[in-house]
């Protein structure tokens, strides 16, 4: 049986979101969990965890960041280098991954100080994680406010070269998705009847069928 919920409900207190709305935590719908890396006006790297993400196709390859706070450094450093790289870790090093969140002062090396290996994009300015199977470098096109004076901004870049591990596009070794693949975050999921919330979670996609298996 199907119910509706159009306002928050009462069993979830809003003050303990911080800064999300309810709906976000009522449906928990998963995004790719991924590391963007750049350079800072000092030279040093500069990596952050970011989700809420999405890729599209139309006369070119283009990622869509849905919320990019303007008071994090990645929306400053994009702002004033206009290249990124979006890494994509495997869940072996998505702790190191994590570690970046701690050392984030401006002075700091975050890929380094956080185990991980930095090395030079072959088409922007930016660095790439080694460990990652996965990097796009990209390039800066626009961003808008989600609404008029809001603090975060969707952004969009454009994907101008793709550097890929080669053991995971090979199905028969690692592949792009199951426990060496793709992560996902699953962000706290509530029950809007009881207000129960669960653990934030790192998600996988698992292949279910082709569609003529269906």
């Amino acid at each position: 049986m199907k119910k509706e919920f159009s306002v928050c409900p009462t069993t979830i207190d809003e003050k303990e979101l911080y800064g999300f709305v309810w709906q976000e935590f009522v449906t928990a719908i998963p995004s790719p969990l991924v590391l963007v890396t750049t350079y800072k006006d000092n030279g040093k790297t500069n990596a952050t965890m970011q989700s809420w993400t999405t890729f599209v196709s139309e006369n070119g390859f283009y990622c869509i960041f849905a919320s990019v706070h303007k008071k994090q450094h990645m929306y400053e450093t994009i702002k004033q280098n206009k290249h990124l790289v979006i890494n994509f870790p495997s869940v072996d090093i998505y702790k190191k991954c994590l570690d970046t969140i701690k050392n984030n002062g401006h002075d700091e090396d975050e890929i380094e100080l956080s185990g991980l290996t930095a090395e030079k994009a072959s088409m922007v300015n930016a660095p790439r994680i080694k460990e990652c199977f996965l990097n796009l470098e990209c390039e800066y096109v626009w961003e808008k406010e989600i609404t008029p004076g809001d603090q975060h901004v969707v952004m969009c870049v454009k994907v101008v070269n793709v550097c890929m591990d080669e053991e995971h596009y090979q199905i028969n070794k690692k592949g792009r998705y199951g426990e060496t693949g793709y992560l996902y975050n699953i962000h706290s999921p509530r029950n809007p009847e009881t207000g129960k919330e669960e653990d934030t979670y790192v998600g996988i996609i698992q292949k279910y069928a082709t569609y003529d298996e269906l």
